[in-house]
């Protein structure tokens, strides 16, 4: 009982000890802290990555796939039993992406995707990333009439009306398409528009739109272009052929009877880092819109290939987040790509695909699946992989600099350590005489290191308590402590055009929080061992002739 006393004695009135329980208490709270944030960007990531790649993939070394992909899906729930929940095929190509921006061709490297619109959305979570509500339920690559969203709908990790507003994509759709047919017609006939009648100005040409969109759907407000502005074609250009007439190459080649303002090339899905970028004010400025129209040049399946090109309708976007698909990827009807590759026998009328994409059931295990296959196809031929290998070296990097950064860390502690470890020397000489008292007494060794070993302990729960209130607290008020932050500097100091998050992801996993804890805790009781042992080796009658 007496080292109980003497141990909460030593904590109220010795004020050395803040100084052990302040720097245990930082940390565990700089742990808590780093460790959440950490956690969080780990996970929106993953979630990501998984978002547009399914539990496994099974596909060909080779660009031009393999023929029969039912036999193949076939065979692949043979193999995997009952493990098996949904399976889409595809065909992935590298490609390039032209549009035109105030008469100026942009050229993006991409890679061109064939998916099934009725069945890819059941093997990942594409359809939530995508800008339209309804494509959101269904697919479809089908331009819509408007309804697309007006705001950054993943900027939290979630659909909802909270991140930062686009007020370009408000007219995007068949709105936007007939209005870039009505410019682009208005703009052939501006410079006969311009001589009208002799010593006249001509009527501005953002009126004649506006009469024609009037004419056409009833509307006579002016619709937002590609950058959220009304244009201004009335400004002089530069007089080249692109300037007199930039949305020829939008146009249907000549002899064509397609009438653009109510019909579609085949549609496609881009990700929107190809049709956008960020501004410094956070701001998303966009170069085309869905109804816009762009070429794609991509191989065919044929030995040797060939470069193809057609013209294509932008339906929607895609967004995940990831800059790695988002900058790259774009997704069109896996029928279409396949006719234009050459990708269909002539004779069996049998399509061949890159790759298989799979999703198993919840519990599965994806290594254990993944095996089986590869038992049952030549791996010559075929490369079945989990998500995670397919991004294997950059979780392995994230979990790399997690565990570095947690070593780093933990060093803070172990500082802290050792300043107790100094202090309980300390404490030893000044209590020497006492120590002596106790023995004479009749306290025993153990009873004197108990004393130590106690007071470290007490140390050691005092600060980890208090270092895990302070982290959860600023842990859970993160990103008012943000908010407040850049108030006070003027400057950002997490900056969603980098990061791409509306607010600093966090999350608290009691298992990393415990672990903490204990270390902490385990810290401060070893750095007291030394000293408690100094103090129970004392001898009664040399400690009370201490000086």
């Amino acid at each position: 009982m007496y080292k109980l006393l003497l141990c909460w004695r030593y904590l109220r009135t010795r004020w050395i000890a803040l100084v052990c329980v302040a720097s245990v208490m930082l940390g565990v709270a700089t742990m808590i802290v780093v460790n959440a944030v950490m956690a969080g960007f780990s996970h929106e990531m993953q979630t990501r990555i998984h978002g547009i790649l399914s539990d496994l993939v099974f596909e060909s070394h080779s660009l031009s796939g393999f023929q029969d992909p039912k036999w193949h899906m076939d065979e692949i729930k043979r193999a995997a039993g009952g493990d098996i929940e949904g399976m889409t095929p595809t065909v992935a190509v590298p490609a390039m992406l032209s549009f035109q921006v105030r008469g100026q061709w942009l050229t993006r490297q991409v890679m061109f995707i064939g998916i099934d619109e009725t069945t890819h959305s059941g093997v990942s979570d594409f359809g939530t990333y995508l800008q339209h509500p309804e494509n959101r339920r269904q697919l479809s690559f089908s331009l819509r009439d408007g309804g697309y969203d007006t705001f950054d709908s993943q900027a939290d990790g979630k659909a909802g009306e909270n991140g930062p507003t686009r007020p370009a994509m408000e007219g995007a759709g068949w709105p936007h398409r007939r209005m870039r047919v009505a410019r682009e017609k208005l703009w052939r006939e501006k410079m006969g528009a311009r001589g009208d009648a002799a010593g006249q100005p001509a009527r501005p040409i953002d009126q004649q739109v506006d009469a024609v969109l009037a004419a056409t759907t009833g509307d006579g407000s002016t619709p937002a272009t590609a950058n959220g502005s009304t244009a201004d074609s009335s400004t002089p250009a530069k007089d080249t052929a692109a300037s007199r007439d930039p949305f020829r190459a939008a146009r249907p080649e000549e002899g064509d009877t397609m009438d653009p303002a109510k019909e579609q090339f085949t549609g496609i899905v881009p990700g929107i880092g190809l049709a956008s970028f960020r501004d410094s004010d956070g701001v998303d400025r966009f170069l085309v819109l869905p109804g816009d129209d762009v070429k794609i040049t991509f191989p065919t399946a044929g030995t040797p290939p060939k470069a193809v090109s057609d013209t294509f309708t932008i339906v929607d976007f895609y967004e995940s987040k990831m800059s790695e698909y988002d900058s790259n990827f774009v997704f069109v009807p896996i029928a279409a790509l396949q006719r234009m590759r050459g990708m269909v026998d002539p004779q069996t009328g049998i399509p061949s695909v890159n790759s298989i994409q799979i999703r198993l059931k919840p519990g599965a295990d994806l290594n254990v699946v993944r095996d089986r296959l590869r038992k049952v196809f030549p791996a010559e031929m075929y490369a079945v992989s989990t998500w995670r290998d397919k991004q294997g070296p950059l979780l392995s990097a994230v979990d790399m600099e997690m565990a570095v950064l947690n070593i780093l860390l933990f060093m803070i502690i172990a500082v802290a350590g050792f300043g107790i470890l100094a202090i309980f020397f300390m404490i030893v000489v000044e209590k020497t005489r006492d120590i002596g008292i106790l023995k004479s007494l009749g306290a025993g060794s153990a009873g004197i290191a108990g004393i130590f070993l106690g007071y470290g302990l007490f140390l050691g729960l005092v600060g980890a308590g208090v270092g895990l209130a302070l982290g959860l607290a600023i842990t859970w008020n993160i990103n008012t402590i943000r908010a407040g932050v850049e108030w006070c500097t003027g400057q950002r100091v997490f900056d969603p055009s980098i990061y791409y998050f509306s607010k600093i992801p966090t999350i608290v996993n009691p298992f990393t929080v415990a672990w903490i804890i204990a270390g902490a805790v385990g810290i401060a009781v070893a750095a007291s061992v030394l000293p408690a042992l100094r103090a129970a080796r004392l001898h009664p009658v040399e400690a009370l002739r201490h000086d």
